[in-house]
């Protein structure tokens, strides 16, 4: 069965990485483990994994220092696996390039679910050429993303979700409609985790955290790719108050 997907686990706990691997094993998955970062980055190279578990909170070398060193080298999808309240950490993890997190404690179907579809996005591809975003130079041939001949580091969600607005410029792409394509349909309800995605973009495309730039918000929608702001502005409507009828004053009896 060496044709099954292979899944590194780097997390210092050993009753994690015990249950995590006999989850995934009962799914179909072969499993090796790290402890620790720099035997994680070892099993990396010699063992070319299809997907990368990777704790941030490890002692030594942090996951986010493995994740910097595995984005220098290695193309293999990253999921970071995180403690609850750990936003910033999240967030630093997107920026290097990590595809996914998943919040401790996580249900073992959902994990192997996530895996499978950060397997999936890591395969396709869909436009070509070269393009102005913003403040960015997309070169799609090359997923390669610059600022002022600055290089920016993109992860795989956020090409898929860049490559999904370049193909509908001037569509309004609905909520689930977007994380069913980039993401899978295990995620078409996932509508706070594709806000953070969004915001990951902008920031990426240098698009200031007030503005929403060429990736415009359709409130209670979804969003569309409008560069050129052709897009009519689409209000709430405030459901119209009546006024109420004012019944004639009955004459005063003479």
């Amino acid at each position: 069965m060496e044709n099954r997907p292979l899944v590194l686990v780097a997390d210092d706990q050993p009753e994690i990485t015990k249950l995590v691997s006999l989850s995934l094993q009962n799914e179909g998955f072969r499993v090796l483990t790290a402890s620790d970062g720099p035997s994680a980055l070892e099993h990396l190279s010699e063992s070319n994994p299809d997907v990368l578990l990777l704790d941030i909170m490890m002692p030594g070398m942090s996951g986010i220092e493995v994740l910097r060193e595995v984005r220098e080298h290695h193309p293999v999808p990253v999921i970071m696996l995180t403690a609850r309240g750990s936003t910033a950490q999240v967030s630093e993890g997107l920026n290097l390039g990590a595809d996914d997190y998943v919040v401790k404690p996580f249900n073992a179907g959902e994990l192997a679910a996530r895996i499978r579809a950060v397997m999936r996005r890591s395969r396709r591809g869909m436009l070509a050429g070269r393009r102005r975003v913003a403040a960015a130079v997309v070169d799609l041939d090359h997923r390669r993303v610059e600022i002022d001949s600055r290089p920016i580091r993109m992860s795989r969600s956020e090409w898929l979700l860049l490559e999904l607005f370049l193909a509908n410029e001037g569509r309004i792409l609905l909520h689930h409609e977007i994380l069913t394509h980039v993401w899978g349909p295990e995620y078409r309800d996932e509508i706070a985790y594709l806000r953070l995605w969004i915001g990951q973009l902008r920031r990426k495309l240098g698009i200031p955290p007030w503005e929403e730039g060429a990736i415009r918000t359709i409130q209670g929608l979804g969003y569309a790719f409008d560069p050129k702001g052709l897009l009519p502005r689409m209000q709430s409507r405030r459901p119209r108050r009546e006024r109420p009828v004012r019944q004639p004053v009955a004459a005063a009896a003479v």
